[in-house]
């Protein structure tokens, strides 16, 4: 005797509730790794305009007081 039974109607929403619940595993995947691939292209971008930024002397630095050679008697 059957107390209880899976209607057919029953079993298409199981399945329907089944296949959206994949669905949104999947696409939060997506989700995760495309923001994971914009943060690591964010920060190269980042790294590389800091290097722009840097300044670089473009010759080598002149004394403040020129060293005047002394002279000795000897």
């Amino acid at each position: 005797m059957q107390i209880a039974g899976i209607t057919r109607e029953g079993l298409a929403v199981t399945a329907l509730s089944v296949a959206v619940l994949w669905a949104c595993v999947i696409g939060q995947s997506v989700l995760i790794h495309r923001a994971q691939n914009d943060q690591a292209r964010a920060l190269h971008e980042i790294h590389l305009l800091q290097r722009r930024q840097r300044a670089e002397p473009a010759s080598a630095p002149t004394p403040r007081f020129p060293h005047i050679p002394r002279e000795t008697a000897g």
